[in-house]
């Protein structure tokens, strides 16, 4: 081949290359934002796997930025920030914290949440029906579960009439949940004890605390550190309970929730919707339909309390 016709060939070619190029679709990159807690982990891992069954392989043509607060939540801020300078095409926001954060640092970008708790009260969307704005997604009924705790450990403890409940201050979802817990206390007649977590550091006193006057039970807020929380609770001979699943799996006595593996594969089927062209004001938020109780009769036994076999006959999984 002639140096000139080479030439021309090589020009030729590059510019079929540039074109083939420009018609590959961009490979969106989604940013994940989420409170540091062993059960980010689970949502972590399912949503991903929802993701692949949606068709979105990571490498191929989806890219993740996961970001973690690991237990700091002062440090969600910051993250949500990062995410909005690497120009991520969408955010998903793992309890309120992370969605709140994420809210702040953007407007444009689009947010879905993942299970979040009373995003209407928080101030993240304006309505359940028509969110506005660039937020939708999973809202988790957290107020509503926890006051459910309430008749929950009234059912299982019959005799218990004083409950604490561990609240994490510098989560704004703390608000509604302790409004509720003792809303229904109040009704089944039994006396709320708020505990105010401010840091993980407190943990160790505030369990010491407890101690001076043991509760019947106490009622756990799940962006606490739920790991220390259930291992606490089992030291301190405390029935601790939770509506979040990990929370009996990682020791505590029971949890009673939302499936979340249902509400993981919805938010993913947002994300999908989302980058196929839907505008998030459009989609109404959706609320848990399906629920789950997990006992964990190790933990039961450990505490030296017998589960009625009622309540082993109820629960969706019983842990040995």
């Amino acid at each position: 081949m002639r140096r000139r016709d080479l030439i021309v060939f090589v020009g030729a070619a590059s510019v079929l290359a540039s074109f083939a190029a420009a018609q590959q679709p961009k490979m969106p990159t989604i940013g994940v934002l989420v409170v540091g807690s062993p059960a980010s982990e689970r949502f972590w891992r399912l949503f991903q796997q929802d993701m692949r069954e949606l068709g979105y392989i990571e490498g191929r043509n989806v890219r993740y930025e996961f970001r973690s607060d690991a237990g700091q939540t002062s440090r969600l801020p910051s993250l949500a920030e990062e995410l909005v300078r690497l120009k991520v095409d969408l955010i998903v926001a793992w309890f309120t914290p992370a969605a709140l954060a994420a809210r702040q640092a953007t407007q444009q970008i689009p947010i879905v949440m993942a299970l979040v708790g009373n995003p209407v009260e928080t101030g993240l969307v304006a309505s359940v029906a028509q969110p506005g704005g660039n937020i939708t997604g999973m809202a988790a009924i957290g107020a509503e579960l926890a006051g459910k705790l309430v008749d929950v450990v009234r059912e299982l403890i019959p005799a218990s009439h004083r409950i604490a409940a561990l609240a994490n201050v510098p989560d704004p979802f703390s608000k509604p949940f302790l409004q509720r817990v003792e809303s229904d206390g109040a009704a089944a007649g039994v006396m709320i004890n708020p505990v105010m977590i401010h840091s993980s550091a407190e943990l160790d006193a505030a369990f010491s605390a407890l101690e001076q006057e043991t509760p019947d039970a106490l009622i756990v807020q799940p962006s606490l550190p739920i790991r220390r929380v259930a291992e606490l609770a089992v030291r301190y001979r405390i029935p601790a309970v939770s509506f979040v699943r990990d929370f009996a799996d990682l020791g505590g006595l029971l949890s009673y929730g939302s499936d979340e593996a249902d509400a993981y594969r919805k938010a993913a089927t947002y994300v999908d919707k989302i980058l196929k062209g839907a505008k998030p004001a459009d989609l109404p938020v959706q609320q848990p339909t399906k629920f789950e109780l997990v006992i964990n009769l190790k933990t039961a036994k450990a505490l030296g309390l017998t589960v009625p076999q009622s309540f082993l006959i109820r629960a969706d999984e019983v842990i040995e």
